[in-house]
C-alpha cells in the first residue's frame, strides 16, 4: 500500500523554513510521504506554514489557503491544514472566516498537525527523541540554524513578539549537537538565525552566549562557513567581534536591522538606541572586523517621519555605504504599540516614493561596493548552474537575499564545493568571475 502523501508549503522567512523542516522529518518518521513546496500535488493533504508579519505576507498566506481549499473542493487534494504565524495570531477569527480548512494550528503546535495528518493517514504517531531533527529542504551544502525563538524588544511597529512570545534561547550544547549531526549529513555552511541574535543566552545563562556558541561551532570539523543574521543594534554583544575577526570560518558578515537614523523616529519606534550610538556601533564593527560586510534593513513612512527625517536617512545610507541593504514601507499592524499610539498619517504614495528613492540610492552604493571587488580573488561556494554560468556566493553573500557570483563555465565545477575565483566584472547585484589561475 503506497504511503499517504503530504505537501508542506512554507510561507515567509527562513525561521519558518526551519519549523517546516522539523515537521517534515516528523511526518517522515511516522511513515508519511512528505514533500515540500511541490508544484504539482494531488491526492493527499496540504499543510500551509503561514507568515503573519506584514500585510503583504498575510495576504499571500490567505491566498494560498484559499487556493488549497479550492483544490480540495475540486477533489484534487484530500485535506487542508494551516499552521504558523498567521494562524497563531488569528486562531480565534480564521476558522469562522475559512471553514473549509480541516484544522488550524499555532506556530509551535507541530504535534497537533502531525497527529491530525497521522489519523487521516491511519498511521501511528511517533515519539520525538530529538526536537531539532529535521529534513533539510535547502541544497544539502547549506542550511539555516535557528538558535532562539521569540523576542523581548517590543519595537512599536512589530507584531513578532505578539506571535512568538518572549525570547527563548536554545541551549548551547543542543545547538552544537545539531551542528555535528548536520555536518555528518553534508552541510558545510550554517546561516545562524534568530529574531534577535544579540539577546542570545541572557534568558538561559544570565549573560550573552553568542560569542561562545559561534567560537565552539567554528571548532567543529566540516563547518566551512558560519554567517550571522538578525542582530539587534541595542545591547550588541561586542565579544562576538574578536571571534569573527579571528576565526577563518566565521564569515565577515553581519545582518543587523537598523530601521532608521532620525532620533525622533527611532524613539517613536522604541528601538532603544539613538543616531549617535548607531554610528558608534557601525564604526566599531568595521574597526574590529576589517572587511566586514553589513546587511541592514531600513523602514520608510513610519508615522511622523517628516521630509527632513527621511533626508537624514538618505544621508545616512550615503555616509555608511552599506554593502547589503533592504527596505520596506511601514505597514500598520493591529495591537502593536505604533497602531495604538500613532495615526498612520503618511500617504501610501509618499511611502512608495521614499522607498523608491532609497532603493535607487542603494543600487548605486551596491555597485560602488561591487566595483571594488574587480580583480580580487574570492572563495565561493557553488549553489547551482545555468546554461552559461555556475552560480556561486562568497562569504559576503547570504542565500537568496544577497548578490551572486556568476562563474564562467571554463571547466566543470561541483555543486556544493568551494573554489577560488577572480572577479572580472561588477553589476549592482552580481559579480562575474572565472576560476582563479
Amino acid at each position: 500500500m503506497p504511503k499517504y502523501k503530504v505537501n508542506l508549503i512554507t510561507m515567509g522567512c527562513s525561521k519558518n523554513l526551519v519549523d517546516s523542516e522539523r515537521v517534515l522529518r516528523r511526518l517522515s518518521d511516522v511513515g508519511i510521504n512528505a514533500v515540500h513546496n511541490a508544484d504539482r500535488f494531488t491526492h493527499g493533504a496540504v499543510i500551509i506554514n503561514t507568515c503573519g508579519f506584514i500585510g503583504d505576507a498575510k495576504e499571500e498566506s490567505i491566498e494560498t489557503i484559499l487556493d488549497a481549499c479550492n483544490q480540495k473542493a475540486d477533489g484534487h487534494i484530500d485535506a487542508v491544514y494551516v499552521m504558523g504565524c498567521l494562524s497563531e495570531r488569528y486562531r480565534s477569527e480564521l476558522p469562522a472566516e475559512i471553514p473549509e480548512v480541516d484544522g488550524w494550528y499555532g506556530k509551535f503546535d507541530w504535534n497537533g498537525v502531525i497527529e491530525a495528518v497521522a489519523q487521516r493517514a491511519k498511521v501511528a504517531s511517533a515519539t520525538v527523541t530529538r526536537d531539532w531533527d529535521r529534513q533539510i529542504t535547502t541544497p544539502t551544502h547549506y542550511t539555516y540554524l535557528k538558535i532562539a525563538e521569540g523576542c523581548n524588544r517590543f519595537c512599536a511597529f512589530c507584531a513578532i513578539p505578539l506571535i512568538t512570545g518572549r525570547y527563548h534561547s536554545r541551549p548551547v550544547e543542543e545547538i552544537l549537537d545539531e551542528v555535528r549531526d548536520l555536518v555528518g549529513r553534508g552541510v558545510k555552511e550554517f546561516n545562524v538565525i534568530a529574531q534577535d541574535l544579540s539577546f542570545y543566552g541572557h534568558d538561559l545563562y544570565g549573560r550573552s552566549a553568542l560569542a561562545e556558541l559561534i567560537d565552539r561551532m567554528a571548532d567543529i570539523p566540516g563547518v566551512e562557513w558560519i554567517r550571522l543574521h538578525y542582530a539587534y543594534p541595542a545591547d550588541f554583544p561586542y565579544d562576538v567581534l574578536p571571534v569573527m575577526a579571528r576565526r577563518h570560518n566565521v564569515c565577515k558578515y553581519l545582518d543587523i536591522a537598523l530601521q532608521h537614523i532620525d532620533d525622533t523616529v527611532l524613539n517613536n519606534m522604541h528601538r532603544h538606541i539613538n543616531a549617535a550610538e548607531t554610528r558608534e556601533l557601525l564604526a566599531r564593527l568595521r574597526r574590529e572586523v576589517p572587511g566586514i560586510h553589513i546587511r541592514t534593513t531600513l523602514m520608510v513612512g513610519f508615522p511622523g517621519e517628516t521630509d527632513e527625517a527621511f533626508e537624514r536617512l538618505m544621508d545616512f545610507v550615503r555616509e555608511q555605504k552599506f554593502e547589503r541593504m533592504g527596505a520596506f514601507a511601514y505597514c500598520e499592524e493591529e495591537d502593536t504599540r505604533a497602531a495604538k499610539d500613532f495615526a498612520d498619517d503618511i500617504p501610501e504614495e509618499v511611502k512608495q516614493a521614499r522607498l523608491d528613492r532609497l532603493m535607487a540610492l542603494q543600487e548605486q552604493v551596491a555597485l560602488e561596493s561591487n566595483l571594488t571587488k574587480v580583480g580580487q580573488t574570492l572563495r565561493v561556494v557553488i549553489d547551482s548552474e545555468t546554461d552559461d554560468y555556475y552560480v556561486g556566493r562568497s562569504e559576503f553573500d547570504s542565500p537568496e537575499v544577497d548578490p551572486e557570483v556568476l562563474v564562467e563555465k571554463t571547466q566543470p565545477l561541483t555543486i556544493g564545493e568551494f573554489y577560488r575565483v577572480t572577479v572580472n566584472k561588477a553589476l549592482p547585484f552580481e559579480l562575474i568571475a572565472t576560476i582563479a589561475e
